[in-house]
């Protein structure tokens, strides 16, 4: 009878002092996120701190609770043992994990960034200690915009696909505008054309802008540009004379910028005769006859 209320003692107190971890875990937590809320103001840093102390309490609640009730007395060989128990049953989960710390510490993006990883392209919207979240663009859809769905991405695969940052240090892309006329026309007014359009509708601050956002990035990264300016390249098809325009753009601008230009293009195709806009044909010449098939 002794040794059932001895028993029964312990067992209480091994619960009070499990009580009082979670507690004051809980606290401690109400309080920093508190002090973080009223000092700073940047939404970025709010999440995250909100995310690092839910988690860090947590983890801490486990360790302190499991050397409470399984009495560990050598907590170094206990550790030893359950971390080996852990890696090999939860590799695929640890792994997220481990990835998860990268992203903490090391900021291949960050919440807002457009990223591209193992063919899926979209915006960060959430990041999570197995996955991020996702605002999908491309698919179905043109020009970089988005499709609607969340796609949630497991953490791990950092470490074994390549990551592609649309605006990490310099939020800018190139972007071409090809334009494919006849072999009959006059391909020095289509190169005109396009300039002129280029002058006319290419973000006038881009160039500026972008100057400045390697002048802040020459730390980190090595970009280096030689001319930020539109330009334009001809070449041969198969179907005609390719004019193509290049542009430096903000990321998130391309099919704004694709829909006024072309609208400028066509408008001043439809008034120059001497330049018409190609498409696949097939010609077969013959005696006598000349066979054309578009």
């Amino acid at each position: 009878m002794t040794e059932f209320f001895r028993d029964a003692d312990q067992w209480q107190q091994r619960l009070a002092v499990t009580v009082a971890v979670v507690v004051g875990v809980v606290i401690v937590r109400f309080v920093v996120l508190r002090f973080v809320k009223r000092r700073i103001d940047d939404p970025e840093i709010w999440y995250r701190t909100q995310k690092t102390s839910s988690y860090g309490g947590t983890f801490l609640v486990l360790v302190v609770v499991s050397l409470i009730w399984f009495q560990v007395s050598n907590v170094g060989a206990w550790i030893g043992v359950v971390s080996a128990g852990i890696a090999i049953a939860l590799s695929d989960v640890l792994r997220n994990f481990v990835g998860w710390g990268y992203i903490l510490l090391r900021r291949p993006f960050k919440i807002g960034d457009r990223i591209e990883i193992d063919g899926q392209a979209g915006d960060v919207v959430d990041v999570r200690s197995q996955r991020f979240s996702m605002l999908e663009i491309q698919g179905w859809v043109d020009a970089d915009q988005s499709t609607g769905r969340i796609i949630q991405i497991p953490n791990g695969l950092l470490f074994s696909m390549p990551l592609a940052n649309y605006t990490e240090g310099f939020p800018f892309i190139w972007h071409e505008i090809p334009m494919l006329v006849t072999f009959e026309s006059d391909w020095k007014q289509a190169e005109t054309i396009m300039n002129d359009v280029l002058a006319e509708h290419a973000p006038s601050m881009a160039s500026d802008e972008a100057r400045k956002a390697i002048r802040e990035v020459a730390s980190d990264y090595r970009i280096r540009f030689t001319h930020l300016t539109p330009t334009t390249y001809v070449s041969v098809k198969d179907s005609g004379v390719m004019v193509t325009g290049r542009l430096i753009i903000p990321v998130r601008s391309r099919r704004h910028i694709d829909t006024t230009m072309w609208r400028s293009l066509l408008e001043r195709l439809d008034a120059d005769p001497t330049v018409e806009l190609a498409y696949p044909t097939v010609r077969a010449h013959l005696p006598g006859l000349a066979i054309t098939n578009s």
